[in-house]
């Protein structure tokens, strides 16, 4: 079993077709979205969840928390909760947590959830490396970092299928994250 996750969306271009390539391998993921993006997109995010799919606060505008007041970091996650709906989960911008951001996070009634595989997709290496990494660090009850938003993820996208494609041929099952 693995965990994919998908942040900073969802985006009108690559988050439907994230949502392919689940679907074609009969994955389950967690999209942390952004509640500018979601405020934007509102079908997106129905659509993630009609689909199956288990939706996590990501922040409004994906700012360091760290840097944040508590009243700031507070008002991150509200404006997000205000748009998307209650969800238990939240990610902090970059995976930048300190104790004020996790008191905070935490006293709001949400779960901090990071990630154990960064595929740094993000920085564009190629679609083959954003394969490798995922393939290389699949390990039972792993937590997959992806992106579906935030700029082009054509080879996020590419990525996702070739991994998914060699995961499937070894038995794999990918189901959002418990209780997210």
């Amino acid at each position: 079993m693995l965990h994919l996750t998908f942040d900073d969306g969802p985006d009108p271009t690559w988050t439907p077709q994230v949502l392919s390539v689940l679907a074609k391998h009969n994955a389950h993921a967690t999209f942390f979205v952004l509640g500018r993006a979601a405020g934007a997109h509102p079908g997106l995010v129905a659509d993630e969840r009609a689909a199956g799919h288990s939706v996590g606060n990501h922040t409004t505008t994906h700012p360091d928390l760290t840097k944040l007041s508590v009243a700031d970091i507070t008002s991150q996650w509200q404006r997000t909760a205000n748009v998307i709906g209650g969800t238990p989960c939240a990610r902090p911008p970059y995976g930048a947590v300190n104790a004020t951001v996790r008191q905070v996070t935490t006293g709001l009634g949400y779960r901090v959830q990071l990630w154990d595989i960064d595929t740094r997709d993000w920085s564009r290496p190629g679609a083959d490396v954003i394969t490798q990494r995922i393939v290389d660090g699949a390990r039972p009850g792993a937590v997959v970092l992806l992106h579906d938003g935030g700029n082009d993820r054509s080879q996020t996208v590419a990525a996702l299928d070739a991994a998914l494609t060699r995961l499937d041929a070894a038995g794999w099952r990918y189901e959002a994250i418990p209780g997210c």
